[in-house]
């Protein structure tokens, strides 16, 4: 039986990645970018979050490429009215989103 170093739990009962869910404070930005293209930026993600398989999620839940560069999740388009949505839906609580 394998058990989370973290909290020590067996892996199937881990509560880890819930509760560094609940302590994000994650802000959304929209900026223009090169040739006039708009990029949808999401920050605010701590080192216990693994912020490449959110992107991963987000990239295939919106329909869109993107990147992850130093903590920050970089989405081409303007998400904005969708991306609360779908933050909510992988585990983030409404009232830690900013837009």
């Amino acid at each position: 039986m394998n058990i989370c170093p973290k909290c020590g739990l067996p892996l199937q009962a881990c509560v880890c990645g819930e509760i560094a869910k609940s302590d994000q404070r994650i802000t959304v930005t929209t900026l223009k970018k090169k040739f006039g293209k708009i990029a949808t930026r999401v920050n605010g993600f701590d080192n216990s979050v693994d912020t490449k398989e959110i992107a991963k999620q987000l990239k295939i839940e919106l329909a869109c490429g993107g990147t992850v560069k130093e903590g920050v999740v970089e989405l081409q388009g303007d998400h904005s009215k969708r991306i609360k949505q779908v933050l909510i839906s992988l585990g983030f609580k409404a009232e830690q989103i900013s837009d």
